[in-house]
């Protein structure tokens, strides 16, 4: 039995997008620019820029729709300049980057990514995230974009929300991979995967709080730089190594659930996945790991507690957890009663000093 990896490549810096007609050009001589409107505005001058005197020429810049859904993809499907590029420059966050990895998957064109904001790893991986009603889809765009190219400046200059939910998103990375595959015998490739995700978590509680605060001055800090790799690259490759299986448990399933609630729709993925994490921890008595998580949320101003993202209907949170499908990739069985318990243990918090001094542990 064969297996194939693509593995995915990046630049990183103020100066990327000079690197574009280099990488870009072996691929062809047109691009369609697709993204997000104002993140479309962000890149607009710079791509513009970097392709003057080049082979390379930009057809023009399109509003990928303003969700990840299958009838944006068909929409952009049937836009002419989409269909005569040779390339597809993907541009903005998460929804813009798998609208434009399946869009190129079905074309069967090369895409390259331009991420201006850091709130989750789509830019260099193959899986898309596409929303229906009340649903989502995983679509596998079978390789990852050729090339991500990361302006730093750009994203420092984005709305701090975005980074928050990213280091939310990304700290999810090891705790839920480390657990699906706990006591696993594991091929190399998963193996090379995991030992990735054993430090996604620490490098984000040891740079988090300082990025963040980097951040909203604009600075393009060292730590910074650390944690904007964390949430693209490293989460990334995790997420292309590890089998699809293994990259999703409880974190994942509580977003997945939120989803279905309309009082959740103001939160971000990442935000609700950081709540999450701390639910698989507390289900997974990693009292210490939960702790440590607890305090980083509340530094940077994430959820702690289910009526922070518009949760109010426990019963009904816990019997949509329980629908994931990924759950039974855990090495135990998660039961409602597992989950009512670390719900109570979180609630219980908000008037104790810490989870290990706490009497209901």
């Amino acid at each position: 039995m064969s297996q194939q990896v693509y593995l995915p490549s990046y630049s990183i810096g103020e100066d990327v997008y000079k690197r574009v007609p280099q990488i870009c050009s072996n691929y062809g001589k047109t691009a369609i620019v697709i993204g997000g409107e104002i993140s479309l505005s962000k890149v607009k001058d710079k791509l513009l820029t970097a392709m003057k005197g080049t082979d390379i020429n930009l057809l023009d810049f399109i509003w990928y729709g303003g969700n990840a859904t299958r009838e944006n993809i068909e929409r952009l499907k049937n836009i002419k300049t989409v269909q005569m590029a040779d390339m597809i420059f993907a541009v903005g966050g998460g929804k813009s980057m798998d609208t434009c990895k399946a869009l190129a998957d079905m074309l069967k064109k090369p895409v390259f990514t331009f991420p201006t904001i850091a709130s989750n790893c789509a830019p260099v991986t193959a899986l898309c995230i596409l929303y229906g009603k009340d649903k989502v889809e995983f679509y596998d765009a079978q390789k990852p974009a050729i090339h991500c190219f990361i302006d730093t400046k750009i994203i420092s200059n984005a709305p701090i929300k975005y980074l928050r939910a990213g280091i939310g998103d990304a700290l999810s990375k090891q705790y839920e991979v480390c657990f699906n595959t706990r006591g696993r015998v594991l091929n190399h490739t998963n193996n090379l995967g995991v030992q990735i995700a054993k430090d996604c978590s620490e490098r984000l509680l040891q740079y988090g709080v300082k990025a963040l605060d980097d951040a909203q001055k604009n600075i393009v800090s060292d730590e910074f730089i650390q944690t904007v790799l964390t949430i693209i690259v490293n989460t990334g490759l995790v997420s292309v190594l590890v089998n699809l299986n293994y990259n999703s448990s409880l974190a994942h399933s509580l977003y997945l659930a939120s989803v279905k609630i309309p009082d959740c729709k103001g939160h971000m993925h990442g935000e609700i996945v950081s709540l999450g994490v701390l639910l698989l921890l507390l289900v997974d008595k990693q009292l210490i790991q939960a702790e440590k998580v607890y305090d980083f949320n509340q530094k940077l101003d994430l959820p702690t507690s289910l009526i922070d993202v518009g949760i109010k209907d426990v019963k009904q949170i816990i019997d949509l957890i329980l629908q994931d499908k990924y759950l039974s990739f855990a090495p135990y069985n998660i039961t409602k009663e597992m989950i009512k318990e670390a719900i109570d243990m979180l609630e219980a918090l908000k008037h104790k000093k810490n989870f290990l001094s706490s009497k209901i542990f």
